[in-house]
């Protein structure tokens, strides 16, 4: 187990090392293959002994190797923070075929986070991209264990939540962006394997934490009451809650003692 979990892990931080790329690009539109990624300050190319992850960081200094421009601490905290992710999904589900679809989809939901974050827009070919490959992973997962009824689940629900974000958006267009109306698709298909349950929880964690952050920084004047929020941001973390602790509670929530 702790050999599996160590792999997860290595793969989580090259996972994350690509994502670093993919939120750097992705919303200026360039492509997340070429050219090579290279210093944004000398412009050069960055070595592959220069480009293991957090490694490297640590051993350069934070610092380019040829000009000496300081590198973001942030690099090595997207890395580490997917492989945490990773490893939290692995504990969470077990070494089931479900488990690729989850990581892929913690993965883009993370990116998708950084982003709406950064510029408060969820670009659409990330999220079909998530929407997409979860979904293969999903099928995978269906044949591979015989368990056709959580797929049917998690398309109906992926369906079902993008309907009910498009109706808020088409009622609303300032309340919901048609980003977040994609990503709930994605909302509901992920979580939708596990049961109806899951979608809620995750919807509902997603909801309170917008309000809480949100709250807190109209409250210290951070942010204006007519000011936008990255809403992207909440949905991605809110599923990635319930993914990780939807099960226990509504197990606990089973047990309580009924009127």
């Amino acid at each position: 187990m702790a050999w599996a979990l160590g792999y997860v892990a290595v793969m989580g931080l090259l996972v994350g090392s690509f994502l670093n790329v993919v939120v750097y690009r992705v919303p200026r539109g360039l492509s997340v293959v070429r050219p090579r990624s290279a210093c944004p300050q000398c412009a050069t190319p960055i070595s592959g002994r220069d480009n293991i992850p957090v490694l490297s960081w640590l051993l350069l200094r934070a610092r380019c190797r040829h000009c000496h421009h300081p590198i973001s601490a942030r690099y090595p905290l997207v890395e580490v923070a997917n492989a945490v992710f990773w490893v939290i999904g692995a504990l969470r589900i077990g070494f089931h075929p479900v488990l690729g679809a989850v990581l892929v989809s913690t993965s883009i939901l993370f990116a998708l986070a950084l982003i709406d974050a950064e510029t408060m827009t969820l670009p659409r070919t990330l999220v079909y991209w998530g929407v997409g490959l979860s979904a293969l992973g999903l099928v995978v997962a269906s044949l591979y264990s015989r368990e056709i009824h959580p797929l049917v689940l998690a398309l109906v629900s992926g369906a079902g939540w993008f309907l009910v974000f498009f109706l808020i958006n088409f009622a609303s267009p300032r309340a919901l962006g048609f980003g977040d109306v994609r990503l709930g698709g994605l909302l509901g298909l992920i979580l939708g394997w596990w049961g109806l349950g899951e979608v809620l929880v995750g919807f509902f964690a997603s909801n309170v934490l917008g309000v809480l952050v949100g709250g807190t920084l109209i409250l210290t004047k951070r942010r204006r009451r007519d000011q936008p929020i990255p809403y992207g941001v909440y949905l991605a973390s809110g599923t990635l809650f319930a993914l990780w602790f939807a099960p226990a509670l509504l197990s606990h929530w089973h047990h309580w003692p009924q009127s």
